[in-house]
């Protein structure tokens, strides 16, 4: 079956695609992430077809907390934890592989693999410490974060999931 031309593709009744919003109507605003869940749960929990809803989060901001000082033994000490954990997959991955005795090489294999990781790991990251030299002497965690959640629906569908949930705010 061949296009004719000038012809436009039917648009589908269901779409993932978050740039599809023309598509899709609000049906609630949240302040958080939870209360939105327990929107669309409820939702669920009353058979509505919730594969045709979406939580959306707008006004998102980096927010990074900031968890300690960084001086050079908390450097070695992350990139000895970080190297530690390689080296011990590493070394069990290699001595699962040895056929007379698989579970001897890959305990011994393992337990030098993490020595042999947290060494390097520490002198890594002593290294990548000393080379910032001093210009961020803190450890922080990044998360990004929504101001407000909004969950919408498909066109064909959103008025009776704004329906449902009127009546689960009138419930409450």
């Amino acid at each position: 079956m061949t296009a004719q031309p000038g012809a436009t593709a039917p648009t589908p009744r269901h779409t993932t695609d978050p740039r599809a919003s023309h598509q899709r109507r609000p049906i609630g605003s949240y302040e958080n992430y939870g209360e939105a869940e327990r929107a669309v749960d409820y939702l669920s929990d009353n058979g509505f077809p919730v594969e045709r809803v979406a939580i959306i989060g707008s006004d998102v901001k980096l927010v990074e907390q900031i968890v300690g000082r960084l001086n050079h033994g908390g450097a070695a000490l992350r990139g000895a934890g970080s190297g530690a954990l390689t080296g011990l997959l590493i070394g069990w991955l290699f001595g699962v592989f040895n056929w007379f005795t698989p579970l001897l090489a890959a305990f011994t294999l393992a337990v030098y693999g993490l020595v042999f990781g947290a060494v390097i790991g520490a002198i890594f990251g002593l290294v990548a410490h000393a080379l910032q030299r001093g210009r961020r002497d803190f450890a922080s965690v990044q998360v990004m974060a929504p101001s407000r959640y909004e969950v919408v629906a498909d066109e064909a569908v959103a008025d009776e999931a704004r329906n449902m949930l009127a009546t689960m705010k009138a419930g409450a």
